[in-house]
């Protein structure tokens, strides 16, 4: 299941910030003092295309799945000396802002989601309940009248023969 969401700007500029701060701790790779080899920061700032163009396209699920992928690699550029202790630190920093504000548009699209179904049974409840009440304030049949005992002398038809 892909977690979107929308509409919120301050979420959508904390997330470019955050990207931004991780694509920057990657931009530095010229002189071998940086701590990043060149062609590491290279493959590295691929892997952030790739979790910033997931983000762009509300793709909060994918964004976190490359940003897995990112971590992979930084962990296999620090094995092979690739990348030094120092970067490596200030990268992981990086990552840990974009996953938290991931995670947060993951959190916010579930509530988001459950708020609408909530508020989509609560309607389908109210017409259920307005089509009941329309059903049991339907006019009833009319009721049979009262059958007419009295016989043609004014009688109830009860007791007395002819005679008295």
């Amino acid at each position: 299941m892909t977690a979107r969401w929308s509409g919120r700007g301050a979420f959508r500029t904390a997330f470019a910030a955050a990207v931004l701060l991780l694509a920057g701790s990657l931009a530095a790779c010229g002189p071998v003092d940086s701590g990043l080899k060149q062609d590491t920061a290279a493959q590295l700032q691929q892997r952030v295309l790739t979790v910033s163009q997931a983000a762009a396209a509300n793709d909060a699920t994918g964004a976190l799945a490359a940003l897995a992928d990112l971590e992979a690699d930084l962990a296999a550029a620090a094995g092979n000396g690739s990348v030094s202790e120092d970067r490596r630190r200030s990268i992981v920093t990086a990552v840990a802002a974009v996953r938290a504000d991931l995670n947060e548009a993951v959190a916010a699209a579930a509530a988001a989601k459950a708020a609408e179904d909530a508020a989509a049974a609560q309607r389908q409840a109210e017409a259920d309940a307005a089509a009941a009440a329309a059903k049991s304030a339907a006019p009833a049949p009319p009721a049979p009248a009262p059958a007419d005992n009295k016989g043609s002398n004014g009688n109830s038809g009860k007791g007395k023969g002819k005679d008295g």
